[in-house]
């Protein structure tokens, strides 16, 4: 699973309760920052258990907080700022089996960027778009060298991207596509992508005598790595 995936579950579990979760959706339904007053008056509840229950929606990271005086008070004697209640700028998301569409959009649509920039046709940026953002991944992973008990890191990659890497028969088989309705609908261009993504990945990591290649199967993804035979 992905390394967020335990907090992003416990976040959309806290809006189980349903009286958090009216709290929720009559905060991040307002314009401004709401006060605790405000929102245990809207929704009904003792301004106790608005309390609380806002506070839970802040520890769990749907909600942040700021502390502001009412317009028009200030200087000496004006009390404390009050705390206000806003959505959080965190996204939170949670698939299962676990999904990727951002980080196809992200591909994407900096395959767009460069292909009306640099005046390319779209498949050359978008294979150069896969082939980077797929280095980035490992390069942006703070692990080992695999070894010593260590895990191979290209698999932890792989496994915090959704794509549940499994070692079979000496190959490496990914048992999930994080894109799979995008795959289903533009199947060569998504695949296409997927395999130069996982390739830019294997190149990051010295490559080691392994490759991509295409090898689509019921209900998996449709690259597979194993070791380049040439």
């Amino acid at each position: 699973m992905s390394e967020n995936f335990a907090a992003d579950v416990a976040s959309i579990a806290a809006l189980g309760e349903p009286v958090r979760r009216e709290l929720y959706c009559y905060v991040v339904a307002q314009d401004a920052p709401v006060s605790r007053e405000s929102a245990a008056a809207a929704t009904g509840v003792a301004h106790h258990v608005a309390k609380f229950n806002l506070d839970r929606l802040v520890s769990e990271g749907l909600l942040d907080v700021e502390y502001s005086r009412p317009p028009g008070r200030g200087g000496p004697g004006a009390g404390r700022p009050a705390k206000l209640y806003r959505r959080s700028a965190r996204d939170i998301s949670v698939t299962l089996p676990e999904r990727r569409y951002d980080l196809a959009g992200l591909v994407l649509a900096e395959a767009v960027t460069v292909a009306a920039r640099d005046g390319i046709p779209v498949d050359r940026a978008l294979r150069s778009a896969a082939c980077m953002t797929g280095r980035r991944l490992l390069d942006n992973h703070p692990g080992e060298a695999a070894g010593d008990g260590r895990p191979d890191l290209v698999t932890t990659v792989l496994a915090r991207n959704g794509y549940e890497p499994r070692a079979i028969d000496g190959e490496i088989l990914l048992a999930n596509c994080p894109f799979r309705s995008l795959a289903a609908q533009y199947t060569e261009l998504v695949c296409g992508m997927n395999l130069d993504l996982i390739d830019g990945l294997l190149q990051a990591d010295g490559a080691r005598g392994r490759c991509a290649r295409l090898s689509p199967g019921s209900d998996r993804c449709c690259v597979t790595i194993t070791h380049d035979q040439r």
